[in-house]
């Protein structure tokens, strides 16, 4: 307290208060269109629960991100998507893309339908539910662990009036196996494998609704 009397710390405490509730509105108020419905998240996603403890889920490094250059074809489809929706960003829709690799990823091994419905377009979502149903039905379980997503880029961009369409190219280290009604491997390895995927996102981004949804996958 000063020699006035006057409590300056109580002042200087409510200012940084203030920077860090303004701070966390903006980081939370960021919207790339690969959020999931806000509902309020499970108590296990604050980390994986072992023997009833959480764990905390260590942060995975940042990919090595690429674009294509903007004289490409690509590169200028990308920016006639900015004349259409000017909130579109190249960076952040891909760094969006990136979690909904990992959900996606994490959720059709789980055979989790309700993760998978709002980020998939309808073809998709039938071939993600047929090859879940398949699963369950032979009694086999799909375990799958993305250990280090090592890049992601932006191959080819399309736009058809409204309709935008963006090719995400993923490279990860994953360890992904199937194992039968008794346990035995049928389908993958234990070891870690290097996968390349490459993705395809649509969205009308004349459309109120920002989510990016895949629309075509295949892996090798």
């Amino acid at each position: 307290m000063g020699a006035s009397g006057f409590p300056i710390d109580l002042i200087l405490f409510g200012m940084i208060a203030l920077f860090l509730v303004l701070r966390l509105r903006s980081v939370l108020g960021r919207r790339t269109g690969f959020e999931r419905p806000q509902t309020p998240p499970p108590l296990a996603q604050a980390g994986a629960v072992i023997e009833g403890h959480a764990e905390p889920v260590p942060a995975m490094p940042t990919p090595a991100r690429e674009f294509p250059p903007p004289s490409s074809s690509a590169g200028q489809t990308l920016g006639a998507m900015r004349l259409v929706d000017r909130g579109f960003d190249p960076a952040q829709f891909l760094e969006g893309a990136e979690r909904a690799f990992r959900l996606i990823v994490t959720a059709f091994a789980k055979g989790d339908r309700a993760a998978l419905a709002p980020l998939l377009g309808p073809e998709t979502g039938h071939v993600f539910e047929a090859a879940i149903a398949a699963r369950e039905s032979a009694g086999e379980i799909l375990q799958t662990e993305i250990k280090s997503l090592i890049s992601s880029a932006i191959t080819d961009a399309t736009l058809s009036g409204t309709r935008a369409a963006i090719s995400v190219r993923f490279v990860s280290d994953q360890v992904s196996l199937t194992r039968g009604r008794t346990g035995e491997i049928v389908h993958g390895t234990e070891a870690v494998t290097e996968i390349t995927d490459l993705w395809v996102f649509e969205r009308d981004l004349a459309s109120p609704d920002p989510t990016w949804r895949l629309v075509a996958a295949q892996s090798h």
